[in-house]
């Protein structure tokens, strides 16, 4: 496949939390729904006007914004130097893998939480449909090579690539990695062979 037909979009991901519904009751009161802000390149997913404050051992940034809908389990995600910011050891994994992960505080209007696990540095990531993964001759999990272009081009290891039904074709950077490689949201990359 020539490398034209490989061209991703990039997203880039700033710090954000995921709540679970027992969570979000605590945070902003019983019954609580989230107010969709604006809708996400990801099919289904939404910033929410909602925001909370994470707070770690050193520090804390006050109005994190939460994106919906609400999971089963509560999940913060920062970029590495969001970590050392507030003091909190995060591992660099894929969304949903919070096993042993950092901890925080969330504080809302209505209360707060201490998730004991669920900090985590998201592991870059490309989003596809089984139709785009097979155009490419790529499987769910594989890792690839990506390719950015510009002043500051670079090309980023161990890409994840998801494959799901309801997923939107998108190279997911977080802030530190999209800053080192000076892209924003709607730049191109390449998939390398």
């Amino acid at each position: 496949m020539k490398i034209m037909e490989k061209i991703i979009p990039v997203g880039v991901s700033a710090r954000h939390v995921h709540l679970s519904k027992e969570d979000l009751e605590t945070l902003f009161g019983a019954g609580y729904e989230l107010t969709v802000r604006k809708d996400l390149s990801q099919p289904g997913q939404f910033a929410s006007e909602e925001t909370v404050e994470v707070v770690g051992p050193k520090r804390s940034f006050p109005k994190v914004r939460i994106l919906g809908p609400v999971r089963s389990k509560t999940q913060v995600e920062l970029s590495l130097t969001d970590c050392f910011s507030i003091g909190v050891k995060a591992p660099i994994r894929e969304s949903g893998d919070i096993a042993g992960s950092g901890s925080v505080k969330l504080i809302g209007p209505k209360g707060e939480v201490t998730i004991p696990e669920g900090v985590i540095v998201a592991a870059r990531h490309i989003h596809m449909v089984p139709e785009e993964a097979e155009k490419f001759g790529l499987k769910d999990k594989q890792k690839v090579s990506v390719k950015t272009e510009g002043e500051r081009g670079l090309i980023f290891n161990n890409v994840v690539v998801r494959v799901r039904e309801d997923f939107a074709l998108e190279l997911h950077l977080d802030t530190d990695e999209a800053n080192a490689a000076g892209l924003s949201n709607g730049a191109k990359a390449i998939i390398l062979d």
